[in-house]
């Protein structure tokens, strides 16, 4: 099914996410300037600082406006010194770039106003800083953090940084049994007592079963099924219908499908020829039957990260390296050296942020301004992937055996793609078609040098794998892999990061299992763990709830049933004047919050509503044809 319903896509985008996404970068505009400069700032328009505001400035601007060096008494580095500016007055006017003098100096209209002064920006530079103006200048802290400040005068991590809660280890809270009451409302219950919120009541039959229908498997209930679940009530007939829709294969690609926005999956490459990636579906079908089978989530990321070293390897194993293999790729780039380390970039940057909520792509090309991470942590981290092809392309050759020499049965699995085709059709140049998961160079690794600036063309000082050092606690243990082709080193990384005891990996799939359920994390930035991220408002919560998750072996089913059996998840959504004044972000969770349904359950529940879902599984994506000129 998945396959039809939710993967509409127009060499490889899919306008219906896209569409609903780019209205949410646009929350800040609407905002009268005084509340625009107040408001705390959205998370997407965070994630837009991070990613396109951060390494400008950081590449163009901190040179010579940093603390030790302010040309013009003019500082760069936090919102509150770029909005005070410099002699020349403000550097920014925020929601006005046409007033702001920054946006004044990187246009060059100006012959006495022109910055950077050896090289003027590029279109999109400019049209990324008018846009951050435009957002209110957001970034994740309205004056420079304690952090920030340290790290301008050179790195170091303190013993503050290793009290970070979300660096200290997981502790389940110590809860008194109370009948009824599950440990979830215990721990939000107190929060609410403290703070004289009232939660919700708990919504009607026919709510709650419509609730659990598009949350589980992203489908609506019939007309029978309402009715037969409002008419039961026997004190089961919640439980029942919870193991029902989990027990459905609708809901291994409901689920699938949000993990899958996680990893940037993409049935296709990017840039100018969007080709399609081959047999990508493979690791979408592995996927979906690892959120059926409930695979414990331990195993889930080990197989991600380094399923073709583990001792017992098999075939899911070594599908689940696709992860890999999700990124864009241009398969003719102008720097092929630059490509490669943007390609490992992508690597090491999806892993931190998927498995362990930290934004280590940060410190490619200076240390981390927030976080305990220095440039030589990310160099050392993406040495455990140094040794991966980022891709290979498969080329149809006349002679098929061509393969033979240069890719090892054991390096890369290997399909013969039989069934989407015909059997009287022939294979595009009589070759035959690759499903391409992890490949390493050999078996030796090679050597990862620091990036002066990330520049790959300034290579610095040999590092060798290490992990994190605000969380590790011991160095790596490389052991010989299983497989003679690779290093082991991503297997090293893997059991690190799959530990109970990394204190972030449970903590980011609890909160991203939560969000999934509530439309927003405890933690609201679920990429981002660290300190540019928005605070966690109840430590307690989410600790119990990775607790749970590893005692309950790493069950993501298990998790469904703790929080929807909550009266947390049951409460109505309606509106409190009272509540909403005390708490107008819903943090302390004193009601269900209203959430816009996304645009592939939209879909769905219009072609079931008409009879027309398509319920296949598995399978190539849906690609729809259209004409030369389009």
């Amino acid at each position: 099914m998945l396959t039809h319903r939710s993967f509409l896509t127009v060499r490889g985008v899919n306008f219906f996410r896209s569409s609903f996404l780019s209205l949410g970068g646009l929350a800040t505009l609407a905002l009268p300037l005084s509340q625009a400069e107040t408001a705390a700032f959205p998370p997407e328009s965070i994630q837009f600082f991070e990613n396109k505001i951060r390494p400008l400035l950081a590449d163009n601007c901190f040179e010579c406006h940093n603390a030790k060096k302010h040309k013009g008494n003019l500082l760069l580095t936090s919102r509150e010194a770029i909005l005070k500016g410099g002699d020349s007055g403000a550097a920014v006017t925020p929601a006005d770039p046409d007033k702001s003098l920054l946006i004044k100096a990187v246009r060059y209209t100006n012959s006495d106003l022109q910055m950077p002064p050896k090289k003027k920006l590029g279109k999109q530079a400019v049209a990324d800083l008018e846009q951050w103006i435009r957002l209110g200048a957001p970034s994740p802290s309205s004056g420079p953090t304690a952090a920030a400040a340290k790290r301008e005068h050179g790195f170091s991590i303190t013993e503050e940084d290793r009290k970070y809660w979300a660096f200290r280890p997981i502790e389940r809270p110590r809860l008194a049994k109370r009948n009824g009451q599950s440990p979830v409302d215990q721990l939000i219950q107190a929060q609410l007592k403290a703070k004289g919120i009232a939660a919700n009541p708990v919504a009607d039959q026919a709510t709650l079963i419509r609730r659990a229908y598009f949350d589980l498997i992203g489908l609506p209930p019939t007309y029978d099924e309402v009715q037969a679940f409002v008419s039961d009530d026997s004190p089961d007939a919640w439980p029942r219908l919870i193991e029902h829709l989990l027990g459905l294969p609708q809901y291994g690609e409901r689920w699938g499908r949000h993990w899958l926005d996680v990893v940037r999956f993409a049935q296709t490459n990017g840039y100018e020829r969007d080709d399609e990636k081959p047999l990508v579906w493979k690791y979408r079908d592995y996927v979906i039957r690892a959120f059926n089978k409930d695979k414990p989530y331990d195993r889930f990321v080990m197989e991600q990260i380094a399923g073709d070293e583990l001792p017992d390897v098999d075939d899911d194993s070594l599908i689940a390296t696709g992860f890999y293999r999700l990124g864009v790729w241009d398969d003719e780039p102008d720097d092929k050296r630059l490509a490669e380390f943007d390609g490992l970039d992508d690597m090491l940057k999806t892993t931190s942020e998927t498995f362990m909520g930290l934004t280590v792509g940060c410190a490619r090309c200076h240390d981390h301004m927030f976080d305990p991470i220095s440039q030589q942590d990310y160099y050392e981290m993406l040495s455990f992937f140094r040794n991966v092809r980022y891709y290979d392309k498969p080329k149809y050759e006349w002679d098929s055996s061509t393969y033979s020499p240069l890719i090892p049965p054991q390096a890369v699995f290997e399909w013969q793609n039989k069934k989407d085709k015909p059997k009287d059709a022939k294979p595009p140049w009589h070759g035959r078609e690759y499903a391409m998961t992890v490949r390493e160079r050999s078996a030796k690794p090679m050597d990862t040098h620091l990036l002066i600036r990330g520049n790959a063309g300034r290579p610095s000082k040999k590092v060798e794998p290490e992990f994190l050092k605000v969380l590790a606690k011991a160095k790596p243990a490389i052991a010989q892999s299983p497989n003679p082709f690779t290093t082991g080193r991503r297997l090293a990384l893997a059991r690190w990061i799959a530990s109970p005891e990394h204190p972030l990996t449970a903590r980011v799939m609890a909160n991203r299992i939560w969000q999934f359920h509530f439309g927003r994390g405890l933690v609201a930035t679920p990429n981002d763990f660290g300190k540019a991220g928005m605070p966690c408002p109840n430590q307690a919560l989410l600790d119990w709830l990775a607790a749970e998750f590893i005692d309950g072996g790493w069950s993501i089913k298990h998790m469904h049933r703790v929080i929807m059996k909550s009266e947390a998840y049951r409460r109505t959504s309606w509106q409190n004047p009272t509540n909403q004044d005390a708490d107008p972000g819903n943090e302390l969770v004193w009601r269900q919050n209203l959430r816009r349904l996304e645009a592939e359950a939209i879909r769905d529940a219009i072609l079931i509503t008409s009879n027309s879902l398509n319920n296949t599984m598995g399978g190539r994506g849906f690609f729809p044809d259209f004409g030369g000129e389009v």
